[in-house]
């Protein structure tokens, strides 16, 4: 076979490789070698992966259509549906082809330097004449003063409230519950929250006895609404 030596930038896609494939063979457009065509086909995709050059979709699309229609030229069954598959690329060339060539002729026709001129010099006055009434720049300033300020970070003063929160781990809360019972034995449940400073300390506090209750470690006796809740050592 003849080593194909022309470049993928000719093409503007599949169907200009093969008209010029056709051309290059002198093939019937009207009655296309499907055979030789999906030979040479396959033989430029190669050359352009060898290449190392980005291949369009298209292109790929095209050679998988082609090795479809070849192989349903080959079975009986699908002869038919060949033939129509075969008709349908031939009219999509023929109609390629005249647009192709309705192209050509109408750039041998049109020209855009037939409207264009060369640029004129222009002697730009750059003194800026207009007054403004101080108020309206002071408020111009301001708008863009602020629209500045959005991309800023935050200043420190936003995390204040965050950063400057004591947190009390729970399992602090836990330790202190622990060897308090150890200790005493018993404890009522509300002097747990007696001396807790915060609302960190309180959540904490009652975590910390939900998590000791539910690894049995500590069970709580009390029943009614006036019971005296108490938090007793297991």
């Amino acid at each position: 076979m003849e080593q194909i030596t022309y470049k993928l930038a000719v093409f503007e896609g599949p169907l200009d490789l093969l008209l010029s494939l056709i051309a290059k063979n002198k093939l019937n457009i009207y009655d296309i070698e499907i055979s030789l065509l999906l030979d040479q086909y396959t033989e430029k995709i190669k050359q352009m992966q060898d290449e190392q050059m980005d291949i369009a979709s298209e292109f790929l699309e095209m050679a998988s259509r082609l090795v479809y229609i070849k192989s349903a030229m080959l079975l009986p069954k699908y002869e038919e549906e060949a033939e129509e598959l075969k008709k349908e690329l031939t009219g999509q060339l023929l109609e390629y082809q005249l647009c192709k060539q309705i192209a050509g002729v109408m750039a041998q026709l049109i020209s855009f330097d037939t409207f264009c001129r060369e640029p004129s010099k222009i002697d730009y006055d750059m003194t800026y004449t207009r007054i403004h009434n101080p108020i309206v720049l002071q408020d111009a300033y301001i708008r863009a003063v602020g629209r500045g300020k959005k991309h800023l970070p935050p200043p420190g003063e936003a995390f204040k409230g965050i950063v400057a929160r004591r947190i009390v781990p729970v399992g602090a809360r836990i330790t202190y519950i622990t060897d308090l019972l150890k200790s005493k034995g018993t404890c009522k449940y509300e002097q747990l929250f007696l001396s807790s400073t915060d609302r960190s300390e309180l959540v904490a506090t009652f975590l910390a006895v939900l998590e000791l209750v539910k690894n049995k470690h500590i069970r709580i006796e009390g029943d009614g609404d006036e019971a005296e809740v108490m938090l007793i050592n297991a």
